[in-house]
């Protein structure tokens, strides 16, 4: 069986290249743990888009709530549950820009403009995390990444560097096992055919 070669580094010429810049000025979100803000810029190198070595901090947020649940709790492939601790654990929080925020464009034919293809955006972490060093290295300075939810084709999601921290402002909207946000939970459960896992006590 031929299995896809990986995905080429970035290109030598990269910092010589236009990037498909794509300009947003709209709000996100962003479901994150509880013991965090909601603006926590990650240095971890756990994220697809992390900096390889803590050069950068970043930070994970989706255009809507759908997406932004299917990036985090929803991201296992295979996955049929949800346990309920989990989703105590986190809180849903509105980000919104004080201005609009230039991103790399890696939805569509931008991939080909630097020289990439939708494996940066499903496979290896090792070579997606070098190509976004080098992105957020190139002269352009972009504030981050715009790419589609690896679960959900139809949601798009954004990888934020810390350049951005100072322009950045949020609303919680609560824990999301908060009952306000009890239709918007359900409504993302049906969506992705996931059933919640209670404690026995409940």
């Amino acid at each position: 069986m031929h299995l896809p070669d990986p995905h080429p580094d970035p290109p030598s010429d990269l910092h010589l290249r236009s990037l498909p810049i794509q300009v947003i000025t709209s709000s996100w979100t962003r479901i994150h743990q509880r013991r965090y803000g909601s603006i926590y810029f990650g240095r971890g190198g756990g994220g697809r888009f992390d900096a390889p070595a803590g050069e950068y901090g970043t930070l994970y947020v989706a255009a809507d709530a759908h997406g932004a649940f299917i990036e985090t709790l929803g991201h296992t492939t295979g996955r049929t549950a949800i346990d309920w601790s989990e989703i105590e654990a986190r809180a849903l929080a509105e980000v919104s820009v004080l201005r609009p925020l230039r991103l790399v464009d890696l939805t569509g034919e931008g991939l080909t403009h630097i020289g990439a293809d939708a494996r940066l955006t499903n496979g290896s972490y090792v070579v997606s995390q070098l190509w976004a060093l080098a992105l957020y290295e190139h002269p352009d300075q972009p504030d981050g990444l715009l790419y589609r939810a690896r679960h959900d084709l139809s949601r798009l999601c954004a990888a934020l560097f810390d350049r951005t921290e100072s322009v950045l402002a949020t609303a919680t909207l609560g824990s999301l096992a908060d009952p306000a946000n009890a239709l918007f939970l359900a409504d993302i459960l049906d969506t992705y055919k996931l059933r919640l896992i209670y404690p026995a006590s409940l």
